[in-house]
């Protein structure tokens, strides 16, 4: 491969295109071989097919087209397609996509039924992101993130810390996190204020048999006001008398008093059916 992914070869591609990294898309790309490397080698992706979200100039679709089956590089920055396009022109298994990965199906870009997905997740867009991966997770075996190190913190969280919240409920309900690294700021052109980490995981095999959509109707309420108890967040949304709510948190075996960060994820479980079985079917 000729390609080397230093920052002096990235701002040669982006002066010879007339382009710099776009604020907007939060495009900050990495310039350390090492650091790719080992985010290949962390994806298990050898002899897969792979969804690369947001591709940008190919510093990783590169690497990853040496061990993967094949590489559906998904870009939506039409200026920074022309570098991507010249990286990987000579690349038979790399397939670049330019498009908006959540407009995208991921059953549409795959042939194989089960995909890998790696990428470099934008700050603002990230829950986006990882909730269009949970509801496609019947095409998807595993994924490889890199987030900023916050939103990790967050999907990492135990119940009872400030970091847990909806984001990490929903992560556990879904997946199983096999293992994580922390990459410094200083890895990346142009430098970004936080440092980085990057996180694999899982779809579990099975999952509780309710209804996602209302569970998470109930997670997120209880979410809302993080300050009240659980029972006057629930309150606040649901036209329920007090008494009644307090018997349904009740026979969850779930302290009215606690807060919603105080939940585990069977906790939520409980509290949710109690609440279909009370209220959401009645």
């Amino acid at each position: 491969m000729d390609f080397a992914i230093t920052k002096t070869e990235l701002l040669n591609f982006l002066k010879k295109y007339g382009l710099s990294p776009n604020k907007k898309l939060g495009q900050n790309f990495l310039v350390d071989e090492n650091v790719v490397r080992k985010i290949i080698l962390f994806s298990q992706a050898e002899g897969k097919e792979v969804i690369e979200i947001g591709a940008g100039p190919g510093t990783l679709t590169v690497y990853l087209a040496e061990i993967a089956r094949k590489v559906v590089a998904v870009e939506i920055d039409k200026k920074i397609l022309n570098v991507l396009k010249e990286v990987c022109q000579d690349i038979p298994n790399i397939q670049i996509v330019n498009n908006d990965f959540l407009k995208l199906n991921v059953k549409d870009l795959t042939n194989t039924g089960r995909v890998y997905i790696v990428g470099n997740l934008p700050y603002y867009i990230t829950s986006q992101i990882l909730f269009k991966l949970f509801e496609e997770r019947e095409y998807i075996e595993k994924f490889t993130i890199m987030v900023q190190k916050e939103v990790a913190q967050r999907l990492l969280a135990k119940p009872g810390t400030k970091e847990y919240g909806n984001l990490t409920v929903a992560m556990k309900f879904y997946c199983e996190i096999e293992d994580y690294f922390y990459v410094s700021k200083n890895v990346f052109y142009p430098k970004p204020e936080v440092d980085s980490a990057v996180l694999r995981a899982r779809f579990k095999d099975s999952l509780p048999e309710i209804e996602h959509r209302d569970f998470f109707k109930i997670v997120h309420a209880c979410f809302s006001t993080r300050r009240k108890t659980i029972l006057n967040a629930l309150s606040n949304h649901f036209d329920i008398g007090k008494d009644k709510l307090k018997r349904i948190i009740n026979m969850a075996e779930v302290d009215e008093n606690l807060r919603a960060e105080d939940l585990s994820l069977d906790d939520y479980i409980r509290l949710y059916k109690c609440f279909e079985e009370e209220f959401l079917k009645s």
